[in-house]
């Protein structure tokens, strides 16, 4: 109880509180650009976190997460065109909808309702399950946390857009970037270059804001000389969910919530899967179909319900093993850990403030985002009338003074400018970033366990096979690598 009463304290203070307003704002303005991503507005901000303090940028880092995701589905109803991936699914409804059915304040009221509930859904499960999920993981030691790593890093075949083997190529990528600098046992260089700068390793901000800060601005600036399309003026009116809306999206409500919960914890998923399967089921569940895609109330529930919810589910393994739920989580857990925040099941009892601090971040958040949506609505729509040849100079002085000012380097610019053009290359060869994200974070933590099982085993790999949960895992693993091989086999079954 006294670390609840301290967190509360924490959280606030005036500086807190207005850095969470400000980061949920700036996030819902991201979301709502198209082309924009939640994993670029952390990325640019995150340097931010250095002038304002530990908690308080992290608290600035959650409302930006949060506030991302909802921004997405603005754009994706008012334009067709999702200023997120998670959003892409609320487009089958809400455009139908908002312009051909002229109900563009209904579509996001009940946008703005379905992503706020979801949102709060997930942090109640977060807060109800990872005290429990940290009990058991607090009886692992170095081997069951390499078949852990191994098991997130399996997960990167769900991320992996088109090609399979793309996605594995990207996270070959993460992994080796991971093993650049002097090895933790022997003291080795490796991959250095013969340089003082890559001895202690890439730094992990610079290829965060290359890979998508920069990459984004790449593809921007390839789509204005292709041509740009002209954004219409929209005018909203009515930005309130009526009882009967309600009414009719709740069992949406709820069933989609818990599906993208359940997602975001599974390690290397998003809220773009979330949001789809979200959508399928609620058009499965639905004793009549047919308005599916049409303009249903319950197809933009079901889709901002399912990605929202990632969010709570997402931090699940995040806070308890330290295992990225999506690329977002990704970067934050990067944040944590640059703050001195060693996520891990012993979190819960070394910094029980921190980890209180987070839950009541991530519900204030929530509860934010859903205010100024539905407050503000009208006001977020005028930011996708921002020219993007405005923007893009301003995104991209942004990334370079927030590489600088990470360490004061230009090695981390160069090494920042280098990840942008990776980056693209691999936008171009639909190959998977958020791949190598994972890679970069689980690619450590594997190798520095899995030498520690060696030496406690004495260099004997059945210390791997011996330890039951260590087993399960790296079976698992197995099956979540070869999914692709069986899973349309299971299909056809099925189907007949």
């Amino acid at each position: 109880m006294q670390a609840i009463i301290e967190a509360l304290l924490q959280v606030g203070t005036l500086e807190n509180l207005s850095l969470l307003v400000m980061g949920t704002a700036v996030g819902i303005f991201i979301g709502a650009m198209p082309g924009l991503s939640v994993n670029m507005g952390l990325a640019l901000l995150f340097p931010v976190t250095f002038s304002v303090g530990g908690l308080g940028g992290i608290i600035m880092l959650l409302g930006i997460y949060c506030g991302a995701i909802y921004g997405g589905s603005i754009t994706a109803i008012l334009l067709r065109t999702p200023g997120t991936p998670a959003s892409a699914a609320t487009t089958l409804d809400g455009y139908p909808m908002a312009i051909e059915n002229g109900q563009p304040g209904r579509a996001l009221s009940i946008s703005t309702m379905a992503s706020t509930f979801g949102g709060l859904f997930s942090v109640f499960c977060l807060i109800l399950f990872a005290p429990l999920l940290a009990q058991v993981a607090l009886t692992f030691s170095k081997p069951e946390y390499f078949a852990l790593a191994i098991f997130g890093i399996s997960m990167v075949t769900s991320v992996s857009a088109g090609s399979i083997l793309k996605g594995v190529i990207g996270c070959l990528v993460g992994l080796w970037i991971a093993t650049i600098g002097l090895d933790a046992m022997s003291g080795l260089e490796r991959f250095t270059l013969g340089t003082l700068y890559l001895s202690g390793g890439v730094s992990f901000m610079p290829i965060l804001i290359g890979l998508f800060a920069l990459t984004q601005v790449f593809v921007n600036v390839e789509d204005l000389k292709n041509g740009q399309a002209k954004i219409p003026q929209i005018k909203i009116s009515g930005v309130l969910p009526t009882a009967a809306d309600f009414k009719l999206t709740f069992p949406t409500l709820v069933r989609s919530s818990a599906i993208g919960t359940f997602i975001g914890c599974v390690p290397g998923t998003g809220g773009d899967i979330g949001s789809w399967i979200s959508y399928n089921q609620a058009k499965t569940w639905a004793k009549d179909s047919s308005n599916f895609g049409k303009g249903d109330p319950r197809g933009i529930a079901a889709s901002e319900s399912g990605n929202n919810s990632v969010v709570g589910g997402a931090f699940i393994p995040v806070l308890t093993l330290g295992i990225p739920g999506d690329g977002a989580t990704a970067i934050i857990l990067g944040a944590l850990m640059v703050h001195g925040i060693q996520p891990g099941p012993l979190l819960f009892i070394n910094n029980p403030v921190g980890i209180y601090t987070i839950f009541i971040g991530l519900l204030l958040a929530n509860a934010l985002m859903g205010l100024l949506g539905f407050s503000l609505i009208r006001v977020f729509t005028k930011v996708v009338n921002i020219p993007k040849k405005v923007l893009l100079p301003i995104i991209t002085v942004m990334a370079m003074l927030g590489t600088y000012s990470y360490a004061n380097s230009l090695w981390d610019v160069w090494i920042m400018v280098a990840a942008g053009i990776i980056g693209f290359v691999m936008h171009k060869c639909d190959m998977s970033v958020p791949g190598v994200i994972i890679g970069i974070i689980l690619g450590k933590l594997a190798e520095e366990n899995f030498t520690g099982s060696l030496m406690m085993s004495d260099g004997s790999l059945a210390v791997f096979a011996e330890n039951p949960i260590c087993a399960v895992l790296l079976v698992l693993s197995l099956i979540s690598l070869l999914s692709p091989t069986y899973r349309p086999l299971l299909r056809r079954i099925f189907a007949k």
